[in-house]
Order: structure tokens, then sequence, then C-alpha cells
């Protein structure tokens, strides 16, 4: 088979990550932790194949994920592991709404990612943005979609 026939493998465990809602990758861009200009570049894993981000996940319908070592929540400052869990599972569950939602990629990151990679830096604060004007329909991928591979994929 193919390569472009094979869909987006994951880096870790070599299965395909078939569906939007079991992208690591995705959560991650949810969570403005990836450029979205990098998104097409980057390797794909499923969440649970990046057991130190999926720990932090409280859903219901997801079950825990338990880290062992220096990573591992039980060994974190308490009061990050709940900031943590209430931005990481803020993402996830953005990342489950949106394949019901029709909104263009641009407008999968949660609001304050999109309203913080919109806004220009303030002079000398060294905040990381993403590209300027993102979420507003400026960046859209040229390239049409492969027809082998999953639909919210993109290029």
């Amino acid at each position: 088979m193919a390569v472009c026939e094979r869909g987006y493998l994951c880096e870790v465990c070599g299965e395909d990550v078939a569906e939007l809602t079991d992208s690591d990758l995705y959560l991650r861009y949810v969570l403005g932790e990836v450029d979205p200009e990098t998104l097409h570049a980057q390797p794909e894993r499923h969440i649970r194949c990046n057991p130190t981000l999926a720990q932090f996940i409280v859903a219901e319908g997801f079950a825990p994920v338990v880290v062992e070592g220096p990573f591992a929540k039980s060994a974190l400052d308490p009061e990050f592991v709940a900031r943590e869990e209430a931005r990481v599972t803020r993402g996830y569950l953005r990342l489950l709404d949106l394949p019901t939602l029709g909104v263009p990629i641009t407008e999968y990151p949660l609001a304050e990612v999109r309203a913080r990679w919109q806004d220009p830096p303030a002079e000398g604060d060294g905040a990381p943005r993403g590209p300027g004007g993102m979420g507003d329909g400026e960046y859209e991928s040229e390239t049409p979609a492969s027809p082998s591979a999953p639909a919210w994929r993109g290029a």
C-alpha cells in the first residue's frame, strides 16, 4: 500500500489516527501549542500515545491516563495540575465538538488562543504568538485534501 493510502500514522504506535477526536496533534493545535503554519508538517499521534498530556484530560468517557515518574500529575504542583486539567479538558471537549460544528480549521483553537494569535504582542512581553490574523479566515490551505486523507486533516 502506498504511503498516501495509509492515512496519518501515529509516530508512537504506528497505527492510523483515523479520527480527529483521537488526534494529539489537533488537541495541541486547539490548545495553541502547534503553530497553524506548521500543522501540516507535524507528526501525528493518538491522544493516549502522549500520556504526559493525556493525563490532564478529566472528562466523562475518557478513561484516566496514569503517568509514572517526574512528569506524573502526582509529582507536580497541585495548583499547576488543576490549571492544566481545566485547560486540557476544555481543549479536549472542544476537539470532541469540532466534527459537528462545521467551522473552518482556523476556528478550531479555543477562543483565547485565536484572540492571542490575532493580537500583536505587547512590546517586550516576550509572549509567544502565532501568525497575525489567525482565526479570521486569512489562513486557508490552498492545497485540496487528498482523496485518501481524512477530511479533517486538510492537505
